[in-house]
């Protein structure tokens, strides 16, 4: 795992995730493994074409389910996944991510299952994919797609979780941060790369990080926003600097009705995208 010894001390909260996702895999993977995934009837059904679907011109929202986060806390008490989930889809998310991680956020493979057999739109497992084993996991529980984090792979361990997860018909969400893990995601010929604009070492947030490392993504690579979009004032500003694809999830899930905050980001989009 990187190590960055210039970090402060909310780092710890990073490094204490990864760790106990690697132990909680071992579990994991005595409970389930592989060949029990692989049995699964969503392990073996069509992937949905996460990318693809992004790719179609206009403003798309990949709409996330999640209940809380180490640096929030609890975010939503009335929490349904598959209810919010159905929501998303009527008011126009081109794609869903759903939250998986269970101690820090208390996510869950069970939701992913649940809303892959509850919706039509592709979903995004968005966890601390480590190993090739959490790939078999997103594919066994209904994931379209993967995200791979820049922040906790080295540059060997990107390039084996990548080629892995496009064998399995997985599509990577390749996330990054800054400049050089940019450069490493475009070696990888990763064709999406998600640009978080919060630090995962200091869990500040700032959208210049996407204006900045907007226009260095070469034609052809979808990019996607993430993080601190707030109102269609941000995702308004960011598409001033290329951005046309946005993973929204902590100001969907604290509204009191989370498809009509959708559709007021997505503006004349909505209709559109609901009945895609």
């Amino acid at each position: 795992m990187r190590q960055d010894a210039t970090a402060p001390v909310k780092n710890d909260i990073l490094e204490r995730i990864v760790a106990h996702v690697r132990d909680d895999t071992v579990s994991r993977r005595k409970e389930r493994p592989v060949e029990w995934l692989k049995d699964r009837p969503l392990y073996h059904r069509e992937r949905r074409g996460f990318t693809a679907s992004l790719s179609r011109p206009g403003r798309h929202v990949i709409a996330e389910v999640k209940r809380a986060s180490p640096s929030q806390g609890m975010i939503r008490q009335d929490f349904e996944p598959v209810a919010i989930a159905s929501r998303y889809e009527a008011s126009g998310a081109t794609a869903l991510s759903v939250v998986t991680e269970e101690r820090f956020f208390n996510g869950s493979l069970q939701y992913l299952s649940d809303i892959a057999a509850a919706v039509s739109r592709p979903l995004l497992r968005k966890d601390f994919v480590l190993e090739p084993y959490h790939l078999a996991e997103a594919r066994g529980f209904g994931a379209d797609a993967v995200l791979l984090i820049a922040a906790i792979l080295d540059a060997g361990e990107m390039e084996t979780l990548h080629a892995e997860a496009r064998s399995l018909s997985l599509d990577v969400l390749v996330e990054v941060h800054s400049e050089p893990e940019l450069e490493t995601a475009l070696g990888l010929g990763a064709s999406m790369i998600g640009i978080n604009n919060r630090n995962l070492h200091t869990f500040e947030v700032d959208l210049g990080v996407a204006e900045a490392l907007l226009p260095r993504i070469p034609a052809g690579v979808l990019a996607v926003c993430e993080s601190g979009i707030k109102d269609v004032g941000h995702v308004e500003r960011l598409e001033a600097s290329g951005a046309r694809v946005f993973l929204v999830g902590e100001t969907l899930m604290r509204a009191a009705d989370p498809g009509a905050k959708l559709a007021e980001l997505l503006g004349a989009d909505a209709a559109a995208h609901g009945q895609g």
